[in-house]
């Protein structure tokens, strides 16, 4: 890869990225609430803990200014 970057640079722009970065992820966001929500579950079996994180997904679908908060926490935007 690195040749290839080499062989190419006059015309490709290599941005080096972090390898993880739950900061700049919404979806981390999400999935906090979803877990500060069923943190205290204490389930019989595993069907019991899909359930009530679906549940709570759907919850969060349902709430557009959830998913927006949690957008608007990575410093990202939607559009132009």
């Amino acid at each position: 890869m690195r040749q290839f970057i080499a062989d190419h640079a006059t015309w490709l722009t290599v941005f080096q990225l972090p390898s993880y970065s739950p900061d700049l992820n919404p979806q981390e966001g999400i999935w906090s609430l979803v877990k500060r929500d069923i943190g205290n579950l204490t389930a019989a079996d595993l069907s019991q803990i899909t359930r009530a994180v679906k549940r709570r997904l759907k919850q969060v679908q349902y709430r557009p200014d959830l998913v927006d908060g949690c957008l608007a926490g990575t410093g990202l935007a939607l559009g132009s």
